[in-house]
């Protein structure tokens, strides 16, 4: 449940506030808040970083790659691996240890976020192939 509060800004930012919330399409009051949570999230966690993409606002490394990417190779090493996955992963994703374990913290927070992004990212995928091996089909032409 949102509580309304009283914040004085000042006549620039509430200017450039108005014009990002403009561009995005979204209010002011949503503009702030979005923000604001993403302020809190850069502050708990160091080393992570806000987004946007064609599939939406997505966290990621400052100097790397999305969250759900170093997620999903971890959870890759870990079934193939029986070393020191966050060794591994940074040597394959070309990122220190320190990078992959930011990333491991941040989803330690925010798993069903984590999980939901790596989720549609994965049935994209399937869709695609999806197209590609029917485009194929028709490419090869009538079976004789």
């Amino acid at each position: 449940m949102a509580t309304p509060r009283s914040v004085r800004l000042s006549d620039d930012v509430l200017r450039r506030l108005g014009d990002l919330a403009g561009r995005r399409g979204t209010s002011v009051s949503s503009t702030i808040e979005r923000l604001l949570d993403e302020a809190l999230r850069r502050e708990a966690h160091p080393g992570i970083t806000f987004r946007d993409g064609p599939s939406g606002r997505r966290t990621g490394l400052v100097t790397g790659p999305d969250v759900d990417e170093v997620v999903r190779t971890l959870r890759a090493v870990q079934a193939e691996v029986h070393e020191d996955a966050v060794a591994v992963v940074a040597r394959t994703m070309s990122l220190s240890e320190a990078q992959v374990r930011t990333a491991v913290a941040y989803y330690a927070d925010h798993t069903a976020e984590v999980d939901a992004r790596i989720a549609a990212n994965e049935q994209a995928a399937e869709e695609l192939e999806a197209a590609w091996r029917r485009q194929q089909e028709i490419l090869a032409g009538p079976i004789r």
